[in-house]
């Protein structure tokens, strides 16, 4: 077996690959609030602001939630495992999106999506410190 090297010059191509990953992560995040206020008034007749706003707060609770159990669960299923998890958790978000017949649906979806972020974006962060070594953490 081939010794493992840490450190970002040794490991350049897969954490490349990781922060691809995160950026698919936080662009489904950013894409998904720039398009659904506008979906609650036009389609749904959602005037108030709070229940426009909605679908960010059960978001961040949900991540919130996951984001604590992830650490737990990447030892015991593998970091890697853990991220096809993630993404395999998010496909029937933009489904759900397209179809929704009413607004508890966006917010199931949203549901769905915290999941999927707490997982995937927590587990590749994780991964890019691992890749990096312990010497290597931070700035």
């Amino acid at each position: 077996m081939d010794k493992i090297e840490l450190g970002l010059k040794e490991n350049w191509k897969q954490f490349t690959l990781l922060i691809i990953v995160n950026a698919f992560v936080g662009g489904m995040v950013g894409l998904e609030r720039s398009i659904l206020p506008q979906i609650a008034e036009g389609e749904f007749h959602l005037a108030a602001k709070t229940a426009i706003l909605s679908f960010i707060v059960v978001f961040g609770i949900t991540k919130a939630i996951t984001n604590y159990f992830t650490g737990t669960l990447a030892n015991k299923v593998g970091r890697k495992n853990l991220l096809v998890i993630g993404w395999l958790i998010g496909i029937p978000v933009p489904l759900i999106l397209m179809f929704a017949p009413s607004w508890n649906w966006i917010i199931a979806a949203n549901v769905f999506l915290g999941i999927n972020q707490g997982l995937t974006w927590s587990s590749t962060v994780v991964m890019k410190i691992d890749l990096v070594g312990e010497k290597n953490r931070g700035l």
